[in-house]
């Protein structure tokens, strides 16, 4: 029994049509009607990939690369610089990617810990994620540890029925350890496969994230040594730049086995994906492309790339 692979490429290409119009069309209606492509078409699709959040010292290394292929191509058309920023873009992502484990049998209750600032959408993705475990055949339990904010829970508790999965919750102000530490010993005591513990979305102050976020590890460790087995960032992709500053951030204070990039579906920053890849070094694991509960999908740069350049 593996993690699950929810992959969809019609949803996937539906969900990133703004980052497509953004990216794809705007160097297509570039290099449109040009018989060979110059050193001045390619400072254009630069200035594509710089607007589209791509970044700019991602891009620098695209475009320098992609100079470099085309020196070694006779043949410098339309399709070709297409495909040669396609390699690009996929390498960079490829980089620093990492399947999603397939060792859960060895772990059980196999422990994610959930972190990210408010409003990034991390209780929805919780919701997604519990959904998705359970469909793949996991028997799963949310650990309501955002105990700060009432509403949190609440939220929570409704995405967990969505779901069909139970939730360990107690009452506000509760310690978020006391949470976490016996929502695991009830997954222990009654078999469950996944713990998802959600955390409060604060970041204002980075001693006291860490310090909670430390306390959060040391508790889980007691009652099964190798939790968290990983610690996933909640990012929205809407926010372009401010997600690579969170993630920079959270980096700071813990250490982050991989990232869930949200809201894709309702932006034109996609490109910030690559960007986050490049910069951080952290994999991406997760992304959302759509509302539905079944709209959080397995990260594969492959796909995600075919999608931004796919016109059919």
């Amino acid at each position: 029994m593996s993690l699950f692979d929810n992959i969809n490429f019609k949803k996937l290409k539906d969900g990133l049509t703004k980052t497509r119009n953004k990216l794809f069309n705007s160097i297509t209606e570039t290099i449109s009607g040009k018989a060979v492509i110059d050193n001045a078409t390619l400072d254009e699709i630069e200035e594509i990939l710089i607007t589209s959040d791509i970044g700019f010292d991602t891009t620098e290394t695209i475009i320098e690369n992609a100079r470099k292929s085309l020196k070694n191509e006779r043949d410098r058309s339309t399709i070709n610089i297409v495909e040669t920023v396609k390699k690009e873009l996929s390498e960079v992502l490829k980089s620093n990617y990492a399947a999603n484990g397939d060792d859960i049998n060895k772990f059980k209750p196999y422990v994610f810990l959930i972190v990210g600032v408010n409003g990034v959408g991390k209780t929805t993705t919780i919701g997604k994620l519990a959904y998705n475990f359970n469909k793949a055949g996991l028997k799963v339990i949310i650990g309501a540890a955002d105990t700060f904010r009432a509403a949190a829970n609440e939220q929570l508790e409704i995405w967990a029925k969505r779901a069909d999965v139970e939730i360990y919750q107690k009452e506000k102000g509760t310690d978020p350890s006391s949470v976490a530490f016996d929502a695991v010993k009830k997954a222990q005591k009654e078999n469950f496969d996944i713990v998802l513990i959600d955390t409060a979305g604060r970041l204002h102050n980075k001693a006291n994230l860490m310090e909670e976020l430390g306390k959060l590890k040391r508790v889980l460790a007691k009652v099964v040594p190798y939790a968290p087995n990983e610690t996933l960032l909640v990012l929205d992709g809407t926010t372009g730049q401010n997600a690579v500053l969170q993630a920079e951030e959270f980096k700071k204070v813990t250490n982050i086995s991989g990232l869930i990039i949200t809201k894709l579906d309702g932006t034109a920053k996609g490109g910030v994906v690559f960007q986050i890849s490049s910069k951080l070094k952290i994999p991406v694991k997760y992304i959302g492309v759509g509302e539905a509960i079944d709209d959080l999908q397995t990260f594969d740069p492959d796909l995600f790339v075919s999608a931004l350049f796919e016109t059919n």
